[in-house]
C-alpha cells in the first residue's frame, strides 16, 4: 500500500484523455496513510474516530488488517499533516511522505509517479521488519517461558529444582526468565494497554496486560517479600510456606500467555503482510521502455517519457507500453491481463490498444492517448488499492466485549479487595485483600478469551490447506459462512482458460475424411503465432495426426492463413475470407449453430474449394457443473461474469446452471458488479483467475482466486483454490460455517468460565465453605479454560 495516495474523489475508471491533474480538482480529496502500532480492532475503531473528528473530513475508515486510513477531506480546510498528527496524538504513528501532498496539495500526491511506478512500496518492507520482530520475540519468549513452565507444571516432583543449590532459588530464577519474556517479548502489550487507558477505552492488550501484569506482580511480591505471605498461605493452601518452604509464585501464566498472544499476532502479521503484493506485481505488468517514432527515427525511451500524441511503434512480441489508438497495422492482441479471456482480439486502424497487453502477429503503430496513471492498468492498479483499503465486514467480537468486560472485572477485583479489607481479620486484612484480588485478575486473564477465535482459526485454515484451499486470515474465514451470493469468472474459472479443438466437420463432396480435414488444416497452422491455430495443431497432435511442413504460409491478418501443404493449396479462416475468394459454403448454418454454443468455426478451403470447418472453443471444466449444484444446494445465488460477448455467456451459463449472468463486463466494471449485489443485500463472494479480476477480487467480502490463474488475482484474492477445483468453492464455505460454529462454542465456553470462576475468585463461597480460592487453583483454572478452548478447535481437524 502507498505511503500516500491522493485522488480526485470518486474518479471516474478508465477516464478519457487529459481527464486527471490538469483539471480542476474536486472538493475533496482521497489519501491513504499506513498507521503504525495498532495492535487490535478496537485501535482501528479509536483512530476510526479521532479522524473523523478533525476539521474538513467527509470520512474517515480504519483497515485493521491492512493497517491503512482512508481519509476524505477538504483540503482547503485542513492538511495531511494535521491529520497525521491527530493519529500522533493518540499514540500510534501515521506515516507521512516528505512531497508537497503532505502541505494537502492533491496534485503532487505520493504513490505511483507519471509513469504509474509506486516509489512507495518500499512501507512494504516495515511490514515485513515488524512480523520478523514478532517471529524473534516469539522464539526467544518460548526459550525463555520452557524452563518457567517445567518448574511450574512440577509441583515438588523434581528433586532437583526443590533442593540445594537451586531449591531456594527457584522463585528468583523464574523471575529472571520472566521479565524479559513480560518487558522485552510482550512490552507491546503494555504499551496499547496503557494508550487505551490514558484515552479511557479497552481491548483485548487491556486484559493480556492485566492478567499477565497481575500474576507478574504478585509473583513478584511473594519472590522479594515471602514471609509476608505465610500467613495467607496458611488459609488458603493449608500449608506454610508452600512447596519446599517456597512461597508459590505464577510466573508461568504471565509469560506463557505473552508467548501464546505472540503467536497469533505473528500469524496474523505473516497473512496481512502480503497486501501489497498484489499492487506490486500490477505495476510490474507495465513496460519500461518505448520505442518512439520522433523526428523520422525510431528512439527507445523510458516510458515515463512517452507524452500524448506520441507515436509508438510496438512489433510482434513485445508488450504495448501505453493506452492508444492504432493509427495504422494489424494485429492480433492478447489482452488477457486486462480482459482474462484467452483468445487474442484482432486490432486495426482506429481500435484502441492497451499499455501492458501482448502484441503478437503484426507490427502496430499507435498513437499514445493515456500515459501514466491514466492508462487501463493504472486504473486497475487504483481500484485494487481502494477496495483493500476500504473496510472489511468483520466484527471482532472479543475486542468489542472486551470494552465492557475489562472495567466490569477490574471494578470487581478493587471491589474484592476493599470487601475483604474491612472483612479480614485485621493481621491477615492486608494479604488476604491483595490474594483475592490477584485471584480475580489471574481467573479472568483473557487467556481462553485470547484463543476462542486465533485457535479455531488455525486449525480451520490448516485444514483448508490440506484440501486445497489456503485461507490468508482469519477474516476471510469468518466472512466466508455468511456469503449468499457468488460470482464465477467464466475464464479459466468455469471453463478451461484456453482454447482447444472441439469439433472437425469435412464438407460433403470434399473427398476427405475429418483427420484428412483436420490434418491438413492443421499442417498450414503450424507455423502460425495466433493461439486458434496453435489449438488446431494441439488437437491433431492430441488424435495422433503426423503434420506436414507447409510451404508458402502467409498469415492474412485479421482473417486466416494460407499455405501449400502436400502441394495442395490449403486457406482456413474465417468465412470472409473464403467468400472473398469467390469460394462457396455450404456448412453456414451448421457452423453458426456451433458459434450460438459459444464456439469458434474456422472454415478450410482445399484447392479452391470447400473442404468443411474445424472448430475451437475454451470447453467448460469437467467438475463446474457438479460445483454449482452444490453451491443451490447450499442456498447461495451463483452468478456467471466475464467480458466475452453475450451469447457466449449465455451458451456456457446454460450448460453449468448458473442464477443470473453478466457478460461483456469491462475489467473496472467488474468491481461494480460486486458493489450492485452488496447493495442489493447479498454477501457476495468473487471466484476468478485473471488480472482483470483482481478488483473485483479485493471489492468482495470474500474473494477466491483459481491456483491456476495469475499471481496478481491470488495476491488480491482472501483465499486461493490451489486445485483450480471449482468444488472448493463450496468446500471452503462449508469450512467456514464449521470453524465459525467452534468459534461461537469457545466464545461462550470462555465466557462462561469467567461468569462461573470470579465469585469464587472474589471469595464468593467463603461464607459457605470457609474457603477462599488460591491464585494457584484460579491459575489451573485458567489453564482448564484455555485447554478446553483448544480442545474444541481440535475438533475442526475432522471437519
Amino acid at each position: 500500500m502507498n505511503i500516500l495516495s491522493t485522488t480526485q474523489h470518486k474518479p471516474q475508471p478508465l477516464a478519457p484523455a487529459g481527464h486527471g491533474g490538469t483539471q480542476h480538482a474536486e472538493p475533496t480529496v482521497r489519501a491513504d496513510l499506513p498507521i503504525e502500532g495498532m495492535t487490535c480492532a478496537a485501535c482501528a475503531v479509536r483512530i476510526e474516530k479521532r479522524l473523523a473528528k478533525q476539521p474538513g473530513v467527509s470520512s474517515a475508515n480504519v483497515n485493521f488488517a491492512t493497517k491503512v486510513a482512508t481519509v476524505v477531506f477538504d483540503p482547503a480546510a485542513t492538511v495531511i499533516s494535521k491529520l497525521a498528527q491527530a493519529v500522533d496524538d493518540l499514540g500510534y504513528k501515521a506515516v507521512v511522505p516528505t512531497t508537497p501532498a503532505a502541505a494537502g496539495d492533491p496534485a503532487h500526491a505520493a504513490g505511483p509517479d507519471a509513469a504509474g511506478h509506486d516509489h512507495s512500496l518500499h512501507s512494504s518492507h516495515r511490514g515485513e521488519d515488524q512480523t520478523r520482530l514478532l517471529r524473534i520475540k516469539m522464539v526467544v519468549g518460548a526459550v525463555l517461558s520452557l524452563p518457567v513452565l517445567i518448574i511450574a507444571m512440577s509441583h515438588g516432583t523434581i528433586a532437583f529444582l526443590n533442593e540445594p543449590p537451586i531449591g531456594p532459588y527457584t522463585n528468583w530464577i523464574q523471575l529472571a526468565l520472566t521479565t524479559p519474556v513480560l518487558f522485552w517479548c510482550g512490552g507491546q502489550f503494555f504499551r496499547s494497554a496503557w494508550k487505551g487507558l490514558r484515552h479511557l477505552s479497552a481491548n483485548m492488550d487491556t486484559l493480556v496486560s492485566m492478567g499477565t501484569g497481575a500474576a507478574y506482580s504478585y509473583s513478584l511480591a511473594a519472590t522479594v517479600w515471602p514471609g509476608f505471605f505465610a500467613a495467607t498461605q496458611a488459609i488458603t493452601t493449608g500449608e506454610h510456606g508452600g512447596h519446599g518452604g517456597v512461597v508459590p509464585v505464577y510466573y508461568e501464566a504471565a509469560a506463557v500467555i505473552i508467548v501464546l498472544i505472540l503467536l497469533g499476532k505473528y500469524f496474523e502479521a505473516r497473512a496481512t503482510g502480503q497486501t501489497t503484493a498484489a499492487i506490486a506485481r500490477l505495476i510490474g505488468l507495465a513496460a519500461r521502455t518505448a520505442r518512439v517514432l520522433r523526428g523520422g527515427a525510431e528512439l527507445d525511451v523510458p516510458v515515463e517519457r512517452v507524452v500524448m500524441g506520441d507515436i509508438v511503434i510496438v512489433r510482434p512480441g513485445e508488450k504495448i507500453p501505453v493506452d492508444g489508438e492504432v493509427e495504422s497495422g494489424d494485429s492480433a492482441v492478447d489482452e488477457s491481463m486486462l480482459t482474462g479471456e484467452s483468445l487474442p482480439v484482432e486490432k486495426k486502424q482506429g481500435e484502441p490498444v492497451f499499455g501492458a497487453t501482448m502484441n503478437t502477429t503484426g507490427v502496430l503503430r499507435v498513437r499514445t492517448t493515456k500515459v501514466g496513471k491514466d492508462t487501463a492498468l493504472q486504473q486497475i492498479v487504483r481500484l485494487v488499492q481502494e477496495a483493500q483499503g476500504s473496510k472489511a465486514p468483520i466484527a471482532r467480537l472479543a475486542d468489542q466485549i472486551s470494552g465492557v468486560f475489562v472495567p466490569i472485572v477490574i471494578g470487581i477485583a478493587l471491589l474484592t479487595f476493599v470487601i475483604w479489607w474491612f472483612a479480614a481479620p485485621a493481621d491477615l486484612r492486608l494479604s488476604m485483600s491483595l490474594v483475592t484480588a490477584v485471584s480475580v485478575l489471574i481467573i479472568a486473564c483473557p487467556c481462553a478469551l485470547g484463543l476462542a477465535t486465533p485457535t479455531a482459526i488455525m486449525v480451520g485454515t490448516g485444514r483448508g490447506a490440506e484440501r486445497g484451499i489456503l485461507i490468508k486470515d482469519g477474516a476471510a474465514l469468518e466472512t466466508a459462512h455468511k456469503l449468499s451470493a457468488v460470482i464465477l469468472d467464466k475464464t479459466g474459472t468455469i471453463t478451461q482458460g484456453k482454447p482447444a479443438l472441439t469439433d472437425v466437420a469435412a464438407a460433403a463432396g470434399s473427398g476427405l475424411g475429418d483427420n484428412d480435414l483436420l490434418r491438413l488444416a492443421a499442417s498450414a497452422e503450424k507455423h502460425s503465432e495466433h493461439p486458434l491455430a496453435a489449438a488446431i495443431v494441439r488437437g491433431a497432435l492430441d488424435r495422433g495426426l503426423v503434420l506436414t511442413e507447409p510451404a508458402a504460409f502467409r498469415a492474412l491478418i485479421g482473417h486466416g492463413i494460407e499455405a501449400t501443404v502436400d502441394g495442395r493449396a490449403v486457406l482456413v479462416g474465417k468465412a470472409a475470407l473464403l467468400a472473398e475468394r469467390g469460394i462457396a459454403i455450404s456448412m453456414r448454418g451448421a457452423a453458426d449453430a456451433l458459434a450460438a454454443r459459444g464456439r469458434t468455426p474456422m472454415f478450410v478451403a482445399v484447392d479452391g474449394r470447400e473442404a468443411g470447418f474445424v472448430v475451437v472453443a475454451d470447453r467448460v471444466k469437467p467438475e463446474s457443473k457438479a460445483a454449482i449444484e452444490q453451491m443451490h444446494a447450499m442456498g447461495l445465488r451463483v452468478v456467471l461474469m466475464t467480458g466475452d460477448n453475450a451469447q457466449t455467456a449465455a451458451a456456457v451459463a446454460a450448460e453449468v446452471g448458473v442464477d443470473q449472468v453478466y457478460a461483456e463486463v469491462l475489467p473496472h466494471e467488474k468491481a461494480s458488479k460486486v458493489r450492485e449485489l452488496q447493495a442489493a443485500g447479498f454477501i457476495v463472494g468473487m471466484v476468478g483467475d485473471g488480472i482483470n479480476d483482481a478488483p473485483a477480487l479485493a471489492q468482495a467480502d470474500v474473494g477466491m482466486a483459481i491456483g491456476t490463474g495469475t499471481d496478481v488475482a491470488i495476491e488480491a484474492s482472501d483465499i486461493t483454490l490451489i486445485r483450480g477445483d471449482l468444488r472448493t468453492v463450496p468446500e471452503a464455505i462449508e469450512l467456514s460455517r464449521s470453524t465459525m460454529r467452534a468459534i461461537k462454542q469457545n466464545l461462550f465456553w470462555a465466557f462462561i468460565y469467567n461468569a462461573i470462576g470470579i465469585p469464587i475468585a472474589a471469595g464468593a463461597l467463603f461464607p459457605l465453605t470457609g474457603w477462599l480460592l488460591s491464585p494457584i487453583i484460579a491459575s489451573a483454572a485458567m489453564a482448564f479454560s484455555s485447554v478446553s478452548v483448544v480442545l474444541n478447535s481440535l475438533r475442526l481437524r475432522r471437519a
